[in-house]
């Protein structure tokens, strides 16, 4: 529960209401008075639990780069882990409240310095920006400022619970000497070639007794008969009419698209003074520190001084400096709205200058399409109309710019290039519906219009014995070779070495092999079986991905933990086993505490905040 002295749920909360504010412009639900809850005599309120929803919502579309719907949360769970962390929170607060814990005025101002979230352009607190981030998050700083003091009394609270939990050192020394532990290995692999007689010819009775028993290998899939309309901005695009009006319109609607000054790719690291600019320009030019470096010693990361693609009239001032010098790297001190800085020029991209007649061709194609779905857009009520009105699938083809199809569609089946089956959207309708179902007009993500019709559905069958008859001997000639090469290398394995005079086996070594490690040219089952071989000269048989490898065990290197590129792992290992078990600990407390204070959840409440957050 524990990472660099921060509890999960301080970093949790104050994650909520620090370092993740984005300004969603939360509004108050229930004026920060009503809860949803509460753990003894501490409160929860519907505020609290909005806020912690909406950030668990953005950090999950933000680790995924996809939206999610509240629906698509509850089904994940996301609303319950929200009230677990506040029931969680709560719990601690009232402890502190019991017992009497408290955090002064100055533990409370250091906090507040310290959060990321309110610092400025020169890495320091910024009045401003604190104000402005609790604005947007419709708190006051009286509110947030209690929030912060009883976050830290949460935190003391952690702290005596955990603090002296730690793994004993017999069991950091153990699992360190596994995960250190290397081998040497040799190997071979066994060949149908290598068998004393070939693969006997299997006969009729054999062939069909493997397709009864192995009957899901040549079962077909489930299979829907479809017959579909459909339309696309690219089918309807030949017929769109463009004039030359609408093209120079296009182009001019773009032009940042085939008109732009040269532009560099920039970070901008602002400094207090001018000497201290300079000194580091100093040593950056000597080697020394690189631009980061001072960065990071500033409290910032690299991503808060990227100033991204920029021109030179977009940097004012210093757009002439930046841009004097055609190499990449670090220029300055340039002196700046904001004081003097330092540039870290990444990347230089010349200008582009394309014409409209150069342009016109792709012009062309591109507004057509867009004029095209636009066209779709509109005729799409009278589709519908169509649909609504009883006419067939055929009938709308018939009368309209939609063109008919029909298709053979299965669930995880390949679909053709260009055919509609490469749709989500037509995929996802198709799985759905019945026989029953009316055609409806759907949306395609391209700008494009479909409706589909269920004909038949034909259940998962067997195919027959004789429409598979090559693909069963195939499989059965696979099988029968891998077991006898199984059985030859158990043979082998147990045989006693080569005579002497007579050529032993070659072997690939393969050395110093770690338990996360590969060995070149054999499969990652081998891995796994090497480290499972007890004793050197052990030989042990990896049979996987169709292959049969004899595996020997050459050497076992026992781990150096007084080594000093051990200590690493044995210092990680520690922190890990310590951080599970302070996790355990203090989740029994937290849970101790919460059946002593008692909890009270207003399901209501929750219900219709859940449906009001989207």
């Amino acid at each position: 529960m524990r990472t660099h002295g921060k509890s999960t749920i301080v970093w949790v909360l104050m994650g909520l209401m620090v370092l993740g504010l984005g300004g969603f412009g939360v509004t108050s639900f229930s004026g920060g008075s009503t809860s949803i809850g509460s753990v003894g005599d501490t409160t929860i309120t519907a505020d609290e639990y909005v806020r912690a929803l909406r950030n668990q919502l953005n950090a999950y579309q933000q680790q995924t780069g996809q939206a999610i719907s509240m629906a698509q949360a509850q089904t994940m769970g996301l609303p319950q882990a929200v009230q677990a962390q506040l029931i969680a929170a709560a719990a601690l607060e009232e402890q502190a409240r019991r017992i009497g814990v408290a955090v002064g005025d100055e533990q409370v101002r250091q906090n507040i310095l310290e959060a990321p979230a309110f610092r400025g352009p020169t890495g320091s607190f910024d009045r401003a920006a604190y104000a402005d981030v609790l604005r947007r998050e419709n708190l006051s700083e009286a509110e947030f400022e209690r929030e912060v003091r009883t976050d830290e009394a949460r935190l003391l609270i952690q702290r005596a619970v955990t603090g002296g939990v730690a793994a004993p050192k017999v069991a950091v020394d153990t699992t360190a000497r596994w995960i250190l532990e290397r081998r040497d290995v040799a190997w071979r692999e066994l060949t149908p070639d290598m068998l004393p007689t070939p693969i006997a010819e299997p006969d009729e009775a054999t062939l069909r007794a493997w397709h009864s028993a192995n009957a899901d290998r040549f079962t077909a899939p489930e299979l829907r008969k479809i017959t579909y309309v459909w339309l696309t901005p690219e089918m309807l695009a030949p017929q769109v009419q463009l004039d030359e009006a609408a093209l120079r319109a296009a182009y001019d609607a773009n032009i940042d698209e085939y008109q732009r000054p040269e532009r560099r790719l920039v970070s901008r690291l602002v400094f207090p003074s001018a000497e201290e600019a300079q000194a580091a320009k100093a040593q950056i030019d000597a080697g020394t520190a690189p631009f980061e470096a001072f960065v990071l010693e500033r409290g910032l990361q690299p991503e808060d001084v990227e100033e991204g693609e920029v021109s030179q009239a977009d940097l004012g001032a210093a757009g002439e400096a930046v841009f004097a010098t055609n190499q990449t790297g670090v220029v300055g001190p340039v002196q700046t709205d904001l004081g003097p800085a330092l540039f870290n020029i990444h990347a230089i991209l010349e200008p582009v200058n394309t014409p409209f007649e150069d342009a016109r061709e792709t012009l062309r194609a591109e507004a057509a399409v867009d004029r095209a779905a636009r066209d779709i857009e509109e005729r799409s009520s009278d589709y519908e109309d169509l649909l609504a009105g009883g006419a067939t699938l055929e009938q709308v083809a018939e009368e309209t710019e939609l063109e008919l199809g029909s298709l053979d569609w299965s669930e995880g089946g390949e679909p053709a290039e260009g055919s509609i089956a490469g749709y989500q959207a037509f995929r996802d309708r198709a799985a759905e519906a019945s026989e029953a179902d009316f055609p409806e007009l759907a949306s395609l993500d391209d700008g494009g219009v479909f409706a589909l019709r269920l004909d038949a559905i034909v259940p998962p069958t067997l195919r027959p014995f004789e429409d598979v008859r090559a693909e069963v001997e195939a499989d059965w000639r696979r099988s029968e070779t891998h077991r006898q090469l199984l059985a030859l290398a158990e043979e082998q394995r147990l045989d006693a070495p080569a005579p002497q005079g007579q050529p032993a086996p070659e072997w690939t070594v393969a050395q110093d092999i770690t338990r996360d490690g590969w060995i070149e040219g054999v499969p990652a089952d081998t891995v796994a079986r090497a480290f499972a071989l007890s004793a050197p000269g052990e030989i042990g048989v990896v049979g996987a991905e169709n292959r049969v490898i004899l595996l020997r065990l050459d050497a076992i290197t026992r781990a150096d933990l007084a080594a000093e590129d051990s200590r690493p792992v044995g210092d990680a290992v520690k922190d890990r086993l310590d951080q599970s078990l302070q996790s355990d600990v203090f989740d029994y407390y937290a849970r101790a505490v919460q059946r002593e204070a008692g909890i009270r959840l207003d399901q209501s409440a929750v219900d219709a905040i859940n449906a009001q957050v989207q």
